[in-house]
């Protein structure tokens, strides 16, 4: 019997896993939340989230709730009467009425509990780590702070940037959500380390400003800030002259 999922995401990381979730012969999606439309661009555009198209290409509910706690949300999860929760990277933390609806996993670009919350995938490249990888973890109430159930891992090349980095990482969380799905039963989740737990940020425009003192502490944050914010600074010393980045 297919697997009944309700899947909450809402960036190009969560569409991804959706359509491996939607492709799986396994496994059946029957509801969809994500973040409302926003504004984009200059002229303002209202855009659907990526996640809203790709489950409005295939029938599938939508909703999206500025909070979970909105008229009507919590009885159309129950009324869905899921196997699975699945959410990866939705932008809010989920109340325990929710959580006790169903198992809910959540997938973490990083190996937990190093790097809970926003930019887990900026912030290992701006502090140069050599491996990184994509945890599947219960949820619960905090952040990023529940059960590990499993983790893969992925050695970072010297020369990866953000975009390869993150589509690596999808790639691996596409393949990991199924196996956790699939293999739930036979895997017993393991307390994180709450010693040595690690939380990152949201990206900010002004962490783009770089100063000429350390040619490192420059390319990791141009590999990091690939695309947005990107990397400025307000001093006259040529940046090319400072630091030979190879870009190919």
């Amino acid at each position: 019997m297919n697997k009944k999922i309700v899947y909450m995401g809402t960036p190009n990381y969560a569409k991804e896993i959706l359509d491996t979730l939607i492709q799986a012969d396994d496994m059946d999606v029957v509801l969809v939340l994500t973040q409302p439309d926003r504004p984009v661009g200059r002229k303002r555009v209202l855009t659907p989230p990526s996640v809203k198209v790709l489950a409005s290409e295939h029938n599938i509910e939508v909703l999206q709730p500025h909070r979970l706690s909105d008229d009507g949300i919590y009885e159309a999860l129950v009324m869905s009467n899921p196997d699975f929760i699945i959410v990866a990277a939705f932008g809010q933390i989920l109340p325990k009425s929710i959580l006790d609806i169903a198992p809910c996993i959540n997938l973490h670009a990083s190996i937990l509990p190093q790097y809970r919350g926003a930019s887990p995938i900026q912030q290992s490249l701006l502090n140069g780590d050599k491996v990184t990888g994509v945890t599947s973890m219960m949820m619960e109430e905090g952040l990023d702070t529940g059960d590990i159930l499993e983790i893969t891992r992925f050695d970072i090349p010297d020369d990866m940037r953000l975009s390869a980095l993150m589509s690596q990482l999808t790639i691996d969380a596409c393949s990991l959500t199924l196996d956790t799905i699939r293999n739930y039963q036979d895997i017993t989740a393991q307390k994180q380390d709450e010693e040595i737990a690690t939380l990152c940020k949201k990206i900010k425009k002004s962490d783009g400003e770089i100063e000429f003192d350390d040619a490192q502490i420059i390319y990791n944050k141009y590999r990091a800030f690939e695309g947005w914010p990107s990397i400025f600074s307000s001093s006259s010393i040529n940046f090319a002259r400072f630091v030979s980045v190879d870009t190919e």
